[in-house]
């Protein structure tokens, strides 16, 4: 069998298989279908510094190919994610390696929630910051789509902490090679790529938005070609870990991404459709492995080649 460890630098993983935030909670559902310390990581949903209701209902609906959501990211705020028995107590307990998603609206909220999670950092593995947030100083631009603000909040949270970063950054950019290259440059030690894709829809019989939001994000097989161009740019851009996402829904699309040059790589929206998914991920990538004589994940990061 082939040696799946995976060494992202300043985090090391007994596998590449990872959790999307927000598409597994917080892991206690799904301990009734498997083990989930057998992942990679659990990448928890997104916690900030205060308790969040998100946004009104209804806040997913069925795409062709995919999933528009607006949750809004509700959560129930840093303090009781660190001391409610169903949340950090329990994935500690777990023996999962948990990797915390954060926000803010500014970027004095994102180093409130960053500072707190250091203090009692015990069984964190790292940080992943949503910089898809709108910025509500400077007018509602989103973290990560203006370069200035993306540099700096890395930085800010950078001076908070010494867990290991991940920045997940959003597609809505024009050149993603830039801005994966400023978060290395700011002081991140992981990329994790893409977030979701703006989006909406509409029931015709109703003429209204298929989500009280109107508009929300994007998520599912319909998006993979877009996130494995993504994470090709990227991974060429920069000399730290690339974490891929966006579409996986078995094997076979991971093998792309790593392919692309991810890592590592995160099972999403599949999740939704089938709890398992993730772990067949994981068993599908081993057989794969095999098949083509691999020792290790490392033979296959970065090996597309060219057509001649």
């Amino acid at each position: 069998m082939a040696d799946l460890k995976t060494d992202l630098g300043k985090i090391k993983l007994k596998n590449p298989v990872m959790t999307a935030s927000g598409t597994f909670g917080y892991g206690g559902e799904y301990t009734e279908y498997f083990d989930i310390s057998r992942l990679g990581a659990v990448v928890v949903k997104g916690v900030s510094s205060f308790p969040w209701e998100g946004n009104l209902t209804p806040r997913v609906a069925e795409t062709s190919s995919g999933m528009l959501n607006a949750i809004g990211l509700q959560n129930p705020g840093v303090d009781k994610f660190l001391h409610n028995p169903e949340y950090m107590p329990f994935l500690k307990k777990s023996g999962a390696t948990v990797v915390v998603n954060i926000w803010g609206r500014s970027i004095e909220e994102y180093c409130e929630v960053a500072a707190k999670l250091e203090s009692e950092k015990d069984g964190i593995a790292a940080l992943e910051i949503n910089i898809s947030c709108p910025n509500i100083k400077a007018g509602g631009i989103a973290f990560g789509t203006d370069i200035t603000l993306l540099s700096r909040v890395i930085s800010e949270i950078r001076n908070e902490t010494t867990l290991p970063l991940i920045t997940k950054l959003s597609p809505n950019v024009s050149n993603i090679a830039d801005f994966a290259k400023a978060a290395e440059d700011s002081g991140s030690d992981m990329i994790s790529l893409i977030n979701t894709l703006p989006g909406m829809a509409i029931d015709i019989e109703t003429r209204r938005p298929k989500i009280a939001n109107v508009k929300g994000g994007l998520s599912g097989p319909a998006i993979k070609p877009v996130a494995v161009r993504m994470v090709y740019d990227a991974s060429k851009a920069v000399s730290i870990p690339v974490i891929g996402m966006g579409g996986i829904s078995n094997a076979s699309d991971a093998i792309e991404f790593f392919l692309a040059g991810a890592k590592a790589i995160a099972v999403g929206t599949a999740i939704f459709a089938d709890p398992m998914a993730p772990m067949k991920v994981l068993e599908g990538i081993d057989a794969y492995l095999e098949r083509h004589g691999c020792k290790s994940i490392s033979d296959i990061v970065g090996k597309m080649e060219a057509i001649k």
